[in-house]
């Protein structure tokens, strides 16, 4: 264990990684500032000298998070025009289920108050899910341009089918392990001619 006083470089995502590792094991019933800072090996305080308490720990745990996908999400628009569009698109949006994309959400969704504040944080702008929609709502809209996703097609309602679903996928993290040949197959249901 860390001695007690001394600084901890990265703190905050030690104890973040330590969750994912927490909730992956043992789901959003294990997850505790306990459970936490032991599997981070650190002092039991710690988690409380960053966090006003657990709700607020997995609130910063799931707004990180989607922060990361969203920055890795963003630059798909600049990709029209290279590889294919569907599988672009399919990898783009499967970011979002990531390796511990579920158990987070499920963390969310099992706490109240880290529920209402990460749902707060998006509201004021954080970046969320529709961040995600938002990017590949662009990266079809600049290969439509292209000529490579049809004239016809509605690409904000493409990314909210296509965002919507690995949503889904995600809150029921039962179907994740299944998500990514589901997200393939819808692509290709959503865009045949691409």
């Amino acid at each position: 264990m860390s001695p007690r006083g001394v600084a901890i470089p990265d703190a905050r995502e030690r104890l973040f990684a330590a969750a994912e590792r927490v909730l992956a094991r043992e789901g959003p019933a294990g997850l505790t500032n306990r459970s936490v800072t032991e599997e981070a090996d650190c002092a039991k305080g710690l988690l409380y000298n960053h966090f006003a308490d657990l709700d607020d720990f997995v609130a910063q745990l799931v707004l990180d998070r989607f922060e990361r996908i969203a920055a890795e999400v963003a630059p798909l628009p600049q990709r029209a025009g290279s590889g294919d569009v569907r599988e672009n698109l399919a990898d783009a949006a499967l970011v979002l289920l990531g390796a511990t994309g579920p158990v987070i959400a499920a963390a969310a969704v099992s706490r109240q108050g880290a529920a209402q504040r990460v749902r707060l944080a998006w509201e004021a702008g954080a970046p969320g899910p529709d961040a995600v929609e938002a990017a590949l709502a662009r990266y079809l809209e600049a290969e439509q341009r292209l000529g490579r996703v049809g004239a016809d097609a509605d690409c904000a309602m493409l990314a909210l089918a296509l965002a919507g679903t690995v949503h889904h996928l995600l809150m029921y993290g039962d179907r994740a392990a299944d998500g990514p040949r589901l997200v393939r197959r819808l692509v290709a249901t959503l865009l045949p001619g691409a």
